[in-house]
């Protein structure tokens, strides 16, 4: 293992490599900082970028940006009680009181200390669970892999919000515009109507940055218009000693930490959760067994440290199904997967025999993203505090611009630009009609996993579809996605009744 974080390391400090990660985590603490942006916005909008690139440089650049994407989004939080990413909601209880109470500084010390062990915490068990994960997925063949895809698109349900009609609307469409092109097995077009641009299909990236980026483009054009930013963000803190905090305050924390870093750890394992739920959660759990509840949301560090520790440590939790079983755990891993899949990594058990390297140039971007991220967010305060004064009706247009450049770069042609705007106004339809996107990127990438080894599956069985119930994996996956399934249809019912 040592061996293999060396490599990982040596291919992080090279010059490419430390510009990725110190370039990824500075853009992506800027996308997580600004309201409206997002990490999500950061890894489709310089997906395209990774074209150039190695694919151990791709991943380190893509982790980066995860990481201060995540991140960042306290900055806003704590200092103008406006979350920069819904992984930051819960930091306002606590954050924001403080800065009022002239104590930004301490409240910023904690939000960036704990973020950076939060992530430490998760990459641990990331870098220990996921192999062990992969060794058991190793005995994967069609059956298997179906079952997973299957159990993967029964995630439809955790990404789909308070209406699963609308999440499997979502993911339907995704399928079917997955189904558009050549089809991999008998290569014959479908879908198509004569057209040669679309016979090779919609490539991945105009998907997610039509859905992601030109859609909220589109959306907060719609909404914030040319109006003039907020005008509370604090651009002169008081500086103090260290980190704000004593070591007796910190050491304090240590439950809350640990249990926070373990429920947002857990909560990013499971798919199509993520940090948005994670950060509310732990800090229901921090409130709900705390001496003092009744001080939570009056400005108390506890709440901020029960907030950015579990949303960071969501971040390697998701990570985990990613590597070890080819998984999306939110969103921001989907756009993952497809940034390796566009270097032809395919995330799974097969990745820790075929692309090692990858595999821990991502847990050493992991770490030392981290302590990138910790030292950028400390000492650079105030620069953060100016980016966030720059009106939107100047920075969305620049923003769009990019994305039309990304897009058109897929292929050289006018095509994928095209889909872009097509998927943006799919995209922004759909947050119109309150219908989640994530399920349609999950459709999209699933979608002909599924297809391909039920195929496949049904050839190696001469159509008999019974066989797929005598591999014992591919058992356990079934049944899993039919509690998935009856849990959700329960839950709904639930909500139902209680309307009522």
């Amino acid at each position: 293992m040592f061996e293999l974080f060396a490599q990982g390391i040596s291919s992080l400090f090279t010059m490419t490599g430390m510009l990725c990660l110190l370039g990824g985590v500075f853009v992506g603490i800027i996308f997580g900082s600004v309201p409206g942006l997002s990490a999500t916005m950061a890894l489709a909008l310089f997906l395209p970028i990774t074209y150039a690139l190695d694919p151990n440089m791709a991943v380190i650049l893509l982790i980066a940006l995860y990481i201060g994407g995540i991140s960042g989004g306290l900055i806003t939080a704590i200092l103008t009680g406006i979350p920069g990413t819904p992984s930051s909601i819960a930091t306002c209880f606590d954050g924001y009181p403080m800065t009022k109470r002239n104590q930004a500084f301490k409240a910023l010390g904690v939000g960036v200390t704990f973020s950076f062990l939060g992530t430490i915490f998760s990459t641990i068990v990331l870098v220990f669970l996921s192999p062990v994960l992969a060794k058991i997925a190793i005995k994967f063949g069609a059956y298997e892999y179906f079952a997973v895809a299957l159990f993967s698109l029964s995630m439809l349900v955790g990404l789909s919000g308070d209406n699963i009609w609308k999440g499997l609307i979502s993911g339907l469409m995704g399928c079917m515009f997955a189904t558009v092109g050549m089809d991999s097995i008998a290569s014959v077009n479908r879908f198509t109507f004569g057209s040669e641009e679309i016979a090779y299909g919609f490539d991945v990236l105009p998907v997610l940055i039509g859905l992601f980026a030109i859609n909220e483009i589109i959306a907060k054009a719609d909404t914030v218009k040319a109006e003039r930013q907020n005008a509370q963000v604090i651009t002169a803190i008081r500086m103090e000693k260290g980190l704000g905090f004593s070591l007796k305050e910190f050491f304090g924390q240590t439950k809350n930490f640990i249990v926070s870093s373990s429920l947002g750890t857990g909560i990013g394992i499971l798919p199509g959760i993520g940090g948005g739920a994670a950060n509310v959660m732990a800090y229901t759990v921090s409130k709900s067994t705390s001496k003092y509840p009744e001080k939570y949301g009056t400005g108390i560090m506890d709440g901020i440290v029960a907030s950015e520790a579990s949303n960071n440590a969501a971040i390697g939790g998701a990570l985990v199904p990613l590597l070890a079983l080819g998984i999306p755990g939110d969103t921001v891993t989907a756009i993952l997967l497809g940034g390796l899949t566009l270097h032809g990594i395919i995330p799974g058990p097969l990745m820790f025999t075929e692309n090692v390297s990858t595999v821990y140039a991502i847990f050493s971007a992991m770490f030392f993203g981290a302590i990138v991220m910790f030292v950028m967010e400390f000492y650079g305060l105030r620069i953060f505090t100016k980016i966030l004064a720059i009106p939107k009706h100047f920075l969305l247009p620049a923003i769009f611009l990019f994305c039309v450049i990304g897009a058109f770069g897929v292929r050289n042609n006018f095509f994928d630009v095209w889909a872009t705007v097509l998927f943006g106004v799919i995209g922004f339809s759909f947050y119109k009609l309150s219908i989640p996107a994530a399920p349609f990127i999950l459709g999209f990438i699933i979608g002909p996993l599924a297809e391909l080894n039920l195929r496949r599956g049904l050839m190696f069985s001469r159509g008999d579809f019974t066989e797929f119930f005598k591999a014992p994996i591919a058992v356990t996956f079934f049944i899993l996605t039919a509690l998935v399934i009856v849990f959700a249809v329960r839950n709904q019912l639930k909500k139902k009744q209680s309307i009522k």
